[in-house]
């Protein structure tokens, strides 16, 4: 009897051990597929950020915080970031009731026009974008920093986006 209840415990262990290496067997295959779609995702999201970092580079190419030769114009001036303080300069203009000075443009939808969106290219020109809410256009302007801190803007070209 003793002998057979040895026998019985042998043959569980035996078909325990054999499920669970069968049921570990499926387990570590299941999670390599994982690791490996895992692997293939972070591989294509490396080269999507790559993509997208020279994408930015090229954008960024007319700007003049990456234009050391406009920032040089700056030295003298002792600002920290020349780009926001034009941006904020040139919103400031914005401030005047009625539609912006710099926009040749009456606003169209009873809001008056404003500049929204400013890119300073160099220590020269700046394109900005304006909008009474409904039409809009884009500026190219011209400006100069007075000894003052003051900047003087000149319009040199504009355009109207028709509506279609």
């Amino acid at each position: 009897m003793k002998r057979n209840i040895f026998m019985y415990l042998f043959f569980f262990a035996l078909l325990y051990i054999v499920y669970q290496y069968v049921s570990s067997k499926k387990y570590f295959e299941k999670e390599t597929v994982k690791i490996e779609n895992l692997e293939a995702e972070n591989e294509q999201l490396t080269d999507s950020i790559k993509t997208l970092t020279l994408d930015k580079l090229d954008l960024q190419y007319f700007s003049l915080e990456n234009n050391e030769d406009a920032l040089a114009y700056y030295y003298d001036y002792n600002i920290d970031n020349p780009a926001r303080y034009i941006a904020d300069k040139l919103l400031e203009t914005n401030e005047q009731k009625g539609n912006n000075p710099l926009v040749p443009y009456d606003g169209m939808s009873g809001a008056p026009m404003k500049i929204n969106k400013i890119k300073v290219l160099n220590h020269k020109w700046i394109i900005a974008d304006f909008s009474d809410g409904k039409h809009w256009g884009e500026l190219f302007i011209k400006y100069e920093l007075k000894e003052d801190m003051g900047v003087d803007f000149t319009l040199l070209d504009h355009l109207l986006y028709t509506r279609s």
